[in-house]
């Protein structure tokens, strides 16, 4: 109807709606659930055929990819993953982040900065986002161990992969993918050089991880430990007006 309230993907319900399965999980949910029908109808082996029905469930929900409802502020920087805070500590950017690169591209400054991480257990959304809307700078690979990603090291020593993106007022936000203790691989949907916008989809990490953020010098975490976010959607810190005039001005 003409004048209806719509959010920003244009609808104007608010209908609960199934979420879809990423394609990524599909190929898995197909395997179990076959194994689950041959185990069940050809041999008639329900101990094993029902488990794997389970397993076929757990599956499609862990891949389950829902809609978010990005906030429209130039100011936020949104959460890139569903879970719950278990660390803000002022730290050092990592290295693959910071400086120009070896193709001059220009990284985070040096210096102490708030971090932000994020815990997924194997019960959360695993598809994350960016935190803001801009061109992807960096994208690197760090090959490592798979201790439990809610210890501190995890951001050290696990498998990761960085991310930097910077705004069109040169802005830059970085944030780490980390592999955890059950995930054994972490798969970008995304390429330096791509145009992404705030809260889309950046890649996954599979079976239970963590993402950190880097807040620019200067931002204050709007979110607390233990605090459940939800990707895309909750705020985790807004830029001040200095940042953003100096972006502007660069």
């Amino acid at each position: 109807m003409a004048g209806d309230i719509v959010d920003n993907q244009g609808r104007g319900e608010t209908d609960w709606q199934w979420p879809s399965i990423h394609p990524e999980g599909r190929k898995y949910g197909v395997i179990a659930g076959g194994l689950a029908l041959v185990f069940l109808l050809l041999f008639d082996l329900s101990f094993i055929g029902w488990p794997l029905v389970a397993l076929t469930a757990g599956i499609l929900a862990f891949f389950r990819d829902p809609e978010r409802i990005i906030p429209q502020d130039d100011r936020a920087i949104v959460s890139p993953a569903d879970g719950h805070v278990c660390q803000i500590v002022e730290v050092e950017p990592p290295a693959e982040l910071v400086g120009e690169d070896s193709a001059g591209v220009v990284g985070l400054p040096a210096g102490p900065v708030t971090r932000i991480s994020i815990f997924m257990s194997v019960f959360d959304v695993h598809i994350n986002r960016s935190p803001i809307g801009g061109m992807v700078r960096r994208l690197v690979y760090m090959p490592g161990k798979f201790m439990s990603a809610d210890l501190d090291k995890a951001s050290d020593d696990n498998e990761r992969q960085h991310i930097l993106v910077e705004r069109s007022d040169g802005v830059l936000i970085g944030f780490t993918q980390i592999a955890g203790l059950v995930a054994r691989r972490i798969v970008p949907f995304v390429k330096p050089g791509d145009m992404i916008a705030a809260g889309q989809r950046v890649g996954l990490i599979r079976f239970g991880s963590r993402v950190d953020v880097y807040l620019p010098s200067g931002t204050q975490s709007k979110v607390l430990l233990g605090q459940k976010m939800v990707a895309g959607e909750t705020v985790l810190a807004e830029l001040g007006e200095q940042l953003l005039i100096e972006g502007v001005s660069q």
